[in-house]
């Protein structure tokens, strides 16, 4: 039976993975753990066993029946519940869709930066007094932390490096858009986020990377291309996107990106040199 995490007895983890159970076979030691948290459930049990020697969490951020559409996920019950663990680095694969002709379906991409165009979401722990867990109960409740450099520089670099090594079709950074969803985009959409110069598509990078932030924890996207967006200029021979076609390139990319993921883990330093884990100094006000 999964078991309830209570005060003091939280398992700990070093890394915390978005993903379902196709990782967990490379895992010792795996026991799953229903975790509360003052933002309520997350999508699914969390996961927690070692690789190597370190610790690893595994949660599937749309729940393992896939029940939560991207824009009902509960990003800020998943991202606390990884604090609880005191998770440090995050790695988060993700399906998306290529704006550009030469970003072909089954590579990846490392994006370096995000394009919000969402609504309604609930996108940041920082909402008045006492109503973020962070250390704005002691400094404030009010922070404008920096979005300039979304993603972890030192995760990106490991994880690209890691491409390269594993022989993985790779482009080193892209701007990312992210979507409301779930429909997908019509071609007039499609084109005009082309037109911007935007390289990958995806409905679930906001706010879960920028939530990230905001609990000074390392975040890494990757972007697993997974079909071309509808209404790709100069590509009249190429279909709009379908599911049945997502879903049939996410399966090829999965071992892939199990590959890359422990790849990335064998490798992962936890000396803290970069300026995820200190994002919140000079945000607080008041």
């Amino acid at each position: 039976m999964p078991k309830e995490i209570q005060k003091g007895q939280k398992p700990k983890a070093q890394i915390g993975i978005f993903g379902g159970s196709g990782f967990y076979d490379l895992l010792s030691g795996i026991k799953e753990y229903e975790i509360k948290t003052p933002y309520g459930k997350p999508s699914d049990k969390i996961a927690v066993g070692e690789y190597e020697g370190i610790s690893v969490a595994f949660l599937p951020r749309h729940g393992k029946k896939h029940q939560y559409p991207p824009h009902k996920i509960p990003y800020k019950a998943n991202l606390y519940a990884f604090k609880q663990l005191g998770i440090e680095k995050i790695i988060g694969p993700c399906a998306a869709g290529s704006l550009r002709a030469e970003i072909k379906p089954g590579s990846f991409v490392i994006c370096d930066q995000f394009f919000d165009r969402t609504n309604g979401r609930d996108d940041t722990f920082f909402n008045g007094p006492k109503a973020c867990p962070s250390k704005c109960e002691t400094f404030g409740a009010v922070a404008h932390i920096s979005s300039a450099e979304p993603y972890c520089s030192q995760l990106r670099n490991l994880a690209y490096n890691s491409c390269k090594k594993l022989k993985i079709t790779v482009h080193p950074n892209g701007t990312v858009v992210v979507i409301n969803g779930p429909r997908f985009s019509t071609k007039s959409e499609s084109r005009f986020f082309q037109g911007q110069g935007w390289e990958v598509i995806n409905m679930t990078q906001y706010p879960e990377c920028i939530l990230a932030r905001e609990l000074e924890m390392c975040y890494v996207n990757i972007s697993l291309i997974t079909d071309y967006d509808a209404g790709l200029v100069g590509s009249q021979k190429i279909k709009p996107v379908t599911t049945a076609e997502v879903i049939k390139v996410f399966q090829e990319n999965n071992e892939k990106v199990k590959k890359l993921i422990f790849e990335m883990i064998r490798q992962i330093s936890f000396e803290k040199k970069c300026d995820c884990q200190k994002a919140l100094d000079g945000a607080m006000m008041g």
